[in-house]
């Protein structure tokens, strides 16, 4: 096997352990340092062009994969047979674009003001973890969107990054958190963006696929109704305007046995989505913390797979 990828299947879990003890970092939050500069680059870039957008996402996204590719070989180099650094140095950046722990602890806040009959203080919290307008949602609709942002967010904030860490290692870890930082900040069809954050948005979507049917896959074996989530995935998951948020909600609701989707707002602005799961019952707050568990399992098994996936490459690689 070679040392690269056995550290990396090393780094990875350690990351995820430090991930799953302390979430984010409390300050210096390496995403936080690239959105600001990202924001510079914007405000040099922007034209409300196409060409413009794809020049900012290639200068943002390929300029944080070639640096964190140079960094890694830097590594590696001075290290020698030394293998201590290049762990240090995955579980670093896995630590660092892995969100799990703060989407759990946002998830779980929202559910308890809800248990606690605080629905003021539910939608005072919701912004943190989605863009819906809070102040016209009912409890149930409150309840709605924290098991649809849990399900999402697993898929971009846990799984696609650990599957672009098995593809690349931590350029992949680095460069998948920093295409998915892009389209938050730009790929949303604001007056501003749509045609600027057009680039961000495709990329986010081909960057975001190989990770959303793994967790949709994951979220259908690790529910407690494998059934009704493949069905729930193969029958409705299409029928999302996200290509990846659809498989991936799909399958939650099958596995929780909740009826996702419908209407929604964001930023003054109505959406009227499909139902998935529409056999499924209306979500309640007693099934934010069941998505929690299941968000949770299906994190696990993609480290598992993935530094699986990533050793088994190497021995692949030593044998020819």
């Amino acid at each position: 096997m070679r040392a690269d990828h056995a550290s990396y299947a090393c780094g990875a879990t350690l990351g995820f352990l430090v991930d799953l003890a302390a979430g984010d970092p409390r300050r210096g939050h390496p995403v936080a340092a690239f959105g600001r500069a990202a924001g510079a680059v914007e405000r040099r870039l922007w034209r409300d062009h196409r060409g413009s957008g794809a020049l900012h996402t290639a200068l943002c996204a390929g300029g944080a994969a070639a640096g964190a590719a140079l960094l890694a070989r830097t590594v590696r180099t001075l290290a020698g047979p030394r293998r201590t650094p290049d762990v240090a140095l995955t579980a670093a950046a896995t630590w660092a674009v892995l969100g799990g722990t703060s989407l759990v602890r946002e998830a779980r806040a929202i559910g308890d003001a809800l248990a606690a009959g605080d629905a003021d203080a539910a939608r005072e919290r919701l912004p943190h973890l989605c863009g819906r307008d809070p102040q016209a949602l009912d409890e149930q609709e409150i309840a709605r969107a924290v098991v649809e942002s849990v399900a999402e967010n697993t898929s971009d904030a846990v799984v696609g990054a650990l599957a672009w860490g098995a593809v690349a290692g931590v350029p992949g870890l680095v460069g998948f958190r920093a295409v998915n930082t892009l389209d938050a900040m730009v790929g949303h069809k604001s007056a501003r963006y749509r045609r600027f954050g057009w680039a961000s948005a495709r990329l986010d979507d081909a960057a975001g696929w190989p990770g959303a049917r793994l967790t949709a896959a994951l979220a259908t074996v690790a529910g407690s109704d494998p059934r009704g989530a493949w069905r729930a995935w193969r029958d409705d998951g299409g029928r999302h305007p996200s290509p990846n948020a659809g498989p991936v909600e799909a399958a939650f609701a099958g596995a929780l046995g909740v009826r996702l989707g419908g209407t929604l707002a964001y930023g003054g602005r109505v959406e009227h989505r499909p139902v998935l799961n529409p056999g499924g019952r209306p979500v309640t707050a007693a099934d934010i913390p069941r998505a929690i568990a299941l968000s949770r399992r299906v994190s696990a098994l993609a480290l598992l797979i993935t530094a699986a996936g990533r050793s088994a490459g190497g021995q692949e690689r030593v044998k020819r």
